[in-house]
């Protein structure tokens, strides 16, 4: 989706704002706002840029910077935690030769954490852009990662 189409899908309501914000990031190939997005989108819902600014550093769905082409938002939350998410993310940062809120060498992929994806059932979980898995442990870690690479 372009730019252009995201601003005419919407009304220029402030109510809008969060879907704007949501559909400019997903247009962008490295998943992230810029600070032309945010001052084009202030001028479109009649919002100060500050205002804006503040909601796209507010909630962690958003960025400002550039990241990989799958962002892997890896649960911390407590059932995660007891169920072996520690492990989980050493695999993760093994096989993907990164720490959190870092982008790989090829930017395919962009380590981050997640307070709570709200799957405690099929604890340790992450989710890759919109697909969440569950029930992980380091083999299954190296398979999905695998399958991503293939689908690049």
């Amino acid at each position: 989706m372009e730019k252009t189409s995201v601003y005419q899908k919407y009304q220029p309501s402030p109510d809008n704002l969060l879907f704007i914000l949501h559909d400019l990031q997903d247009a962008n190939p490295q998943n992230y706002l810029t600070r032309e997005d945010l001052r084009e989108t202030a001028s479109y819902l009649g919002l100060a840029y500050s205002y804006v600014y503040g909601v796209a550093t507010f909630y962690t769905m958003f960025s400002l910077k550039p990241r990989g082409k799958h962002v892997i938002r890896l649960c911390q939350s407590p059932p995660c935690q007891l169920m072996g998410s520690t492990s989980v993310a050493r695999e993760l940062k093994r096989i993907l030769g990164i720490g959190f809120h870092e982008t790989s060498a090829d930017g395919l992929f962009t380590l981050e954490i997640a307070s709570c994806l709200g799957v405690c059932g099929v604890a340790p979980a992450m989710m890759i852009n919109q697909e969440v898995y569950g029930n992980l442990d380091p083999e299954r870690i190296t398979e999905i990662i695998a399958e991503k690479r293939r689908e690049a």
